[in-house]
């Protein structure tokens, strides 16, 4: 089988010389001339191996290229290549915030929110407790803050729009899928144009939160359960599908796709998945399934 190696740095840092290119080359002991996707910011080239070297291979370009500012990734070039199933996680994924974090700032209680919630992502701590721990601190505060906040605070993760739009005009299906909240899936999926979205629902009585969330929580298991639902509904192959988040909450569901991404993730997520993008915006996602800019919508 053949398999392809991927080079992606940030559009405001390019760094895919000449120089790196040489370097791959040798490094991946091939001799096919690079394709380029996108300038200095990602190539790619085919390199010699089954499917069972990728892991191997990665790390080996990893070392060899520590020093760029450079995501690198070796995969299979196969027919399942480009994914016509996507989930993505949102917070710190979608969007550059933790929507809980910014809520409890409302009332004065981000940090001590926020250590809980940092916590939680690396997976010192479960989930599910952390989560109801947190939400029970927002007791009382008033719904309507929250559309205030989402339109001050709230900022989209670059890449994401144009991540979700491409992948769609391309025939996948998109979903958005958080063990935040309903308040906030809603509004930044309608932004980003997801097909649809799955969270958490907080429990509200005379238009303040309860305090309470409505059970079930969206947990890893949750996040995973709806990937094979999907995939299912769809018939698709297991190699068809693409998850990424950042935390302990997204292992299951990036475990269970064909192409699992840890985007700027906690250290133990990085470790786990199949990719890690440290470097690179969302668009990474597009460079890694061979799409060159010059396809990229929206």
């Amino acid at each position: 089988m053949t398999l392809v190696a991927i080079l992606i740095a940030n559009e405001s840092r390019p760094a895919i010389t000449d120089a790196v290119l040489a370097e791959t080359r040798a490094v991946m002991r091939t001799e096919h001339q690079p394709r380029i996707l996108h300038g200095e910011v990602a190539a790619e080239l085919l390199v010699p191996g089954a499917e069972a070297d990728a892991p191997a291979l990665t790390r080996r370009l990893r070392a060899a290229l520590a020093s760029e500012p450079i995501d690198v990734a070796v995969l299979g070039a196969g027919p399942h290549r480009r994914k016509r199933l996507f989930l993505a996680d949102m917070d710190s994924t979608m969007i550059e915030q933790e929507c809980i974090d910014e809520l409890a700032d409302t009332i004065g209680l981000k940090d001590h929110v926020a250590e809980i919630t940092e916590r939680a992502m690396r997976g010192e701590i479960a989930f599910g407790p952390a989560l109801r721990e947190r939400v029970a601190l927002l007791r009382d505060v008033p719904v309507d803050k929250i559309d205030a906040l989402i339109a001050e605070r709230i900022t989209l993760t670059p890449g994401g729009r144009t991540l979700v739009q491409t992948m769609k005009a391309h025939g996948t299906h998109t979903c958005l899928i958080s063990g935040g909240f309903t308040l906030f899936t809603g509004p930044v999926s309608a932004r980003i144009g997801f097909d649809e979205a799955h969270a958490t629902t907080l429990g509200i009585r005379d238009g303040h939160l309860t305090g309470e969330v409505v059970e079930p929580i969206v947990d890893k298991e949750t996040k995973r359960a709806t990937l094979i639902a999907l995939r299912s509904r769809f018939g698709l192959d297991p190699a068809e599908t693409l998850a990424v988040g950042d935390g302990a909450n997204d292992l299951a569901m990036i475990g269970e796709a064909g192409l699992g991404v840890a985007f700027r993730a906690k250290p133990k997520v990085a470790a786990a998945a199949q990719v890690r993008i440290d470097h690179g915006d969302l668009t990474a996602l597009l460079y890694l399934q061979g799409y060159a800019s010059a396809e990229f919508v929206g």
